[in-house]
């Protein structure tokens, strides 16, 4: 069953957006048959659909290519517990009210292994019922970078014990990297994939009251 775009779960303040799509993702028109190929696969390595993203940033391939680089250290390919990632980047995406970030990562991480329960959490963030002290504490860590720029000595202390430094240290540049990535979705109002759309309506997350104040 899917619910509709005015029913499903809303953050505070609705999804930001310019109002418009301010730089939009190259068409089959625009690319060359070698970006289009180059898209294929790395969605097909990934095991994503983010078409719009990549034929948007490809805009400028200098920034894509390098900026891909880093970003699969981070997901899928980073050191973390790959629920632990998904959880993460779907609270950055809430706190950011990235629209785009967050279908995507709905879609994502219930492929990774995160439950509809977990995601319909989010919203409520640390203060939810049920999370494992050291979810508690990462989803703090994003509020806390989110609004101060740092993240808290209680926070750090507890995610230091549970992941010790250098894993700790991808928290850090996860957090960091998804709340840059937001800001450029945000800013050039790159609409969700159209099978994401379908995947976000459809997903068990939403409720008849679905809009969080």
């Amino acid at each position: 069953m899917k619910t509709a775009m005015t029913d499903q779960l809303t953050p505070p303040g609705g999804w930001i957006t310019p109002g418009r799509v301010r730089l939009k993702p190259l068409t089959a028109q625009t690319s060359t048959r070698a970006q289009r190929l180059l898209m294929h696969t790395i969605n097909k390595v990934g095991r994503l659909e983010a078409s719009n993203l990549f034929l948007m940033l490809m805009r400028n391939f200098r920034l894509f290519w390098n900026w891909l680089m880093f970003a699969k250290c981070l997901m899928p390919f980073g050191a973390l517990p790959r629920r632990d990632t998904e959880l993460v980047i779907l609270r950055v995406g809430w706190n950011c009210r990235c629209r785009y970030e967050w279908g995507q990562h709905v879609d994502i991480g219930l492929r990774a292994g995160v439950t509809a329960e977990d995601i319909s959490r989010i919203p409520l963030g640390s203060e939810a019922l049920g999370w494992e002290p050291h979810v508690k504490a990462l989803l703090q860590a994003c509020d806390e970078f989110h609004h101060d720029r740092m993240i808290a000595e209680d926070s750090w202390a507890v995610l230091e014990a549970h992941y010790g430094e250098r894993r700790l240290l991808e928290v850090v540049m996860l957090i960091g990297h998804y709340e840059m990535l937001a800001g450029v979705l945000n800013s050039t109002g790159l609409p969700l994939d159209t099978r994401l759309e379908g995947v976000l309506a459809s997903a068990p997350i939403h409720t008849r009251n679905s809009h969080v104040s």
